[in-house]
């Protein structure tokens, strides 16, 4: 994302002043000049981020500034050697450090212009936005920091945007959400009232069921009363038939017997009448 920034080194032109330095700040310069040789050697390995180097060269450079630690220069190439390791905050510290010590509006400016780029990089778009800002107020006419201060107003325009979506979206998946609770209730509330239904159908069910058993049982007992009363009433007209037989059997007898007795006094007075015509017969 950042590789397209534009970043401001001072090691080279730094070269150029310490050839001018005196016998005394000897040792300095060779530090400076051993920090200034790693950083050009990692800076042309484009192949890979040689942070090793850079870590010498910020080595190298900080034993320089421990000599003259107001010198803005090295500490702006110390700044870049931390900035080229990604140790954004150090470089960041660093660069604010020159910021405000320095006189001069076009190393200001520089200073800022390599704020807003540390900023960037730790993802603080307002605060690096602010930072090109002032290196151009420093220096209007700078390019680079017009360049990476609207790479850094369309980023923010972009994470704007990409808020907003994600905010609609969380609106639109707490409706959702909002929407499934309704649904789960909804269904929750149509399981109990199936619940409920079926609980009282099978209860009706079940009342129904036992009514029907005791209708069963009462049309069943009145079945066996109805029976037991049509056996009783067999029986009793079995006997009454009976009873009615025996009479009818004994007038038939005594009418017989009433017979014979007839048939017994007419054989009798038969008798007599013939005894008595014999008898007559004999007289004559």
């Amino acid at each position: 994302m950042m590789k397209n920034l534009k970043f401001y080194t001072l090691f080279i032109s730094l070269a150029f002043i310490l050839f001018g330095l005196t016998a005394q700040a000897q040792n300095e310069r060779k530090f400076v000049r051993q920090g200034n040789k790693l950083y050009e050697q990692a800076l042309a390995d484009t192949t890979k981020q040689d942070t090793a180097s850079y870590n010498k060269a910020e080595i190298a450079y900080r034993r320089a500034i421990e000599k003259r630690p107001d010198d803005l220069k090295w500490n702006f190439n110390l700044g870049d050697a931390l900035y080229k390791q990604q140790k954004f905050d150090q470089a960041q510290s660093t660069f604010e450090d020159i910021a405000k010590k320095s006189t001069d509006k076009a190393e200001k400016a520089r200073a800022y212009h390599n704020i807003g780029n540390s900023l960037l990089m730790q993802k603080k778009l307002d605060e690096s936005i602010e930072a090109y800002k002032e290196a151009l107020r420093n220096n209007p006419a700078d390019l680079d920091s017009k360049y990476n201060l609207l790479y850094a107003m369309n980023l923010k325009k972009q994470q704007e945007q990409q808020q907003k979506n994600q905010d609609k979206n969380q609106d639109q998946n707490k409706d959702q959400d909002k929407n499934k609770d309704q649904n789960k209730d909804q269904q929750d509330q149509n399981k109990d009232q199936n619940k409920d239904q079926n609980k009282d159908q099978n209860k009706d069910q079940q009342d129904q069921n036992k009514n029907q058993d005791q209708q069963n049982k009462d049309q069943q007992k009145k079945d066996q009363q109805n029976q037991n009363k049509d056996q009783q009433q067999n029986q009793q007209q079995q006997q009454q038939q009976q009873k009615i037989s025996k009479e009818n059997a004994e007038r038939l007898l005594q009418a017989l017997q009433n017979d014979e007795e007839k048939i017994q006094e007419k054989v009798k007075k038969a008798q007599a009448a013939k005894a008595q015509q014999r008898q007559t017969d004999k007289d004559w």
